[in-house]
């Protein structure tokens, strides 16, 4: 079965955060924590950064999974700052002291944020508008790729501001398989946010699933070759090469992927594939190591500990 391609989501949170000692200090500490709405269910895709000027990596990031859960390891003793984050809400902030041998659980509320003006909302009011996007999102999920676009076009033609459901519209297309349409909304987007990674990355991995590399690779060119280049230009950028059979430019990218987050799994495991392609199985068990390590509730961990098995 083909993977589904999420979109934008998010509309209530709360955040709770754990701390846990690592059983070693060359370890270091480790963050674990879970992500709930205000009803106890799990959000998918809030982020936390993490930050430690005077640590070596200084910063970390963490994504929470299908059930809400996050890991964050290797993090040095000393005060770091955490920001937690989901779309729609107020990001909130905290200073914590961890200790290689001390519990820390900090906890966050994130309070939803405010509701555009009518003038942004155009003809939808506040709650009208949830209650659409809600029935829209689980159209999206249920795999009514039909409805859900006819629902997102429906809001934003009277609420024409809100164009990140062009994001939506575009993977509910591309989930359809119908490249074009996908390409239209993601071009949309970027038209009016020029800066939107989402949609940049959204319109390259349509190319690539339409067949036309070089259209991807030229999609994301300039981006990933940018100072400060997210993590998320640069995996799709390694993906890219990857599929052109640039084995070590794709390993490049893939590495300098992992270093501006190193509790990601996904660069890490691509890491250990190739690898493995490579016939250096030592390396690839290593790499598939480091996937269950810093990332043990991903689906990454889950394929990480299958190679595992078979490299036994």
């Amino acid at each position: 079965m083909t993977p589904r391609k999420f979109g934008v989501r998010g509309f209530g949170a709360a955040l709770v955060l754990l701390a846990i000692a690592g059983t070693a200090a060359a370890q270091g500490s480790r963050v674990v924590g879970i992500v709930k709405d205000e009803t106890g269910q799990p959000i998918k895709g809030a982020t936390l950064s993490l930050e430690n000027p005077d640590a070596i990596p200084r910063s970390f990031t963490a994504t929470s999974d299908e059930r809400g859960r996050f890991v964050v390891l290797g993090l040095k003793a000393g005060e770091w700052s955490i920001v937690a984050q989901a779309p729609g809400f107020l990001p909130d902030a905290t200073r914590v002291q961890v200790r290689v041998t001390t519990p820390v659980a900090p906890a966050f509320t994130l309070r939803r944020a405010p509701m555009p003006p009518p003038s942004v909302l155009g003809n939808v009011g506040a709650k009208d508008l949830q209650t659409e996007l809600r029935n829209a999102d689980q159209q999206f999920d249920a795999q009514q790729w039909d409805q859900a676009i006819a629902s997102y076009r429906n809001i934003l033609s009277r609420a024409p501001a809100l164009t990140v459901l062009n994001l939506q519209i575009g993977a509910a297309y591309r989930n359809k398989k119908d490249w074009d349409h996908a390409v239209v909304e993601y071009n949309d987007l970027l038209k009016s946010d020029p800066s939107s990674d989402k949609a940049r990355i959204g319109l390259a991995l349509t190319y690539m699933e339409k067949g036309d590399l070089a259209s991807a690779e030229s999609t994301l060119s300039a981006a990933a070759q940018a100072q400060g280049a997210s993590k998320e230009i640069l995996y799709s950028m390694a993906e890219v090469e990857s599929a052109r059979g640039r084995t070590d430019d794709a390993t490049s990218l893939y590495q300098k992927a992992s270093a501006s987050d190193p509790n990601w799994g996904k660069p890490l495991l691509k890491l250990g594939l190739t690898a493995l392609q490579r016939g250096d199985r030592a390396n690839a068990a290593t790499m598939m190591q480091r996937v269950v390590a810093v990332d043990p509730t991903s689906a990454e961990a889950a394929q990480a500990k299958t190679v595992i098995e078979q490299l036994r």
